[in-house]
């Protein structure tokens, strides 16, 4: 994905230029789904998040700045999409949970979707171990190849808090694979 055109196209969108939109969608959907998909970890999900992007993505328009580039601030809609998915999904996890402790039924309401992790990824299973905060970072940084500072933009935190959490995760990651390739006999090392 080329910036310029990038933000080309998003120009024409704000012009009223419906064609622009459906060329930003294909320019940008692998892109979207993909990192979608390693922070919530479940097709299902992935894809309910992935139209509240682009139905986010519409309305938020006017509040793009086209000096700035495009894929930050898109990046930046898409992390904001996906805790509010999370955010629901809790609180209907702790709804189901109140209605099971009163004794309205609830049993297996849990969708098991919900809990899936894909292993295609080697680390995506030990990433998604990792708390929500934490997470993005990587995510950003190794999964969208971003510099401290520009996930520190994205996110809209101060440059120390995500260098803090990109040392806190990594130190996670490192302890995780580590157990587990030592019960394996393995070396494995996350740098």
């Amino acid at each position: 994905m080329e910036e310029r055109l990038l933000r080309a196209w998003v120009v024409r969108m704000c012009e009223g230029d419906e064609a622009a939109f459906q060329t930003l969608f294909e320019a940008t959907r692998a892109h979207t789904y993909s990192m979608i998909y390693y922070l919530v970890g479940s097709e299902k999900e992935a894809e309910d998040v992935m139209s509240e992007v682009y139905i986010a993505l519409f309305r938020s328009l006017p509040q793009y700045d086209s000096s700035r580039p495009f894929l930050p601030w898109f990046n930046g809609l898409i992390i904001r999409q996906v805790r509010s998915q999370k955010r629901k999904t809790w609180r209907s996890f702790r709804l189901l949970e109140k209605a099971k402790t009163v004794g309205h039924g609830g049993e297996g309401a849990i969708d098991p979707e919900l809990e899936a992790i894909d292993h295609k990824d080697e680390i995506l299973p030990y990433v998604k171990g990792l708390s929500h905060k934490l997470q993005e970072v990587i995510v950003l940084r190794y999964y969208q190849d971003y510099s401290l500072e520009t996930i520190a933009e994205v996110l809209d935190l101060p440059l120390g808090t995500v260098k803090s959490r990109h040392h806190a995760a990594l130190k996670k990651l490192r302890l995780r694979m580590g157990e587990l390739a030592d019960e394996r006999g393995v070396s494995m090392y996350v740098h």
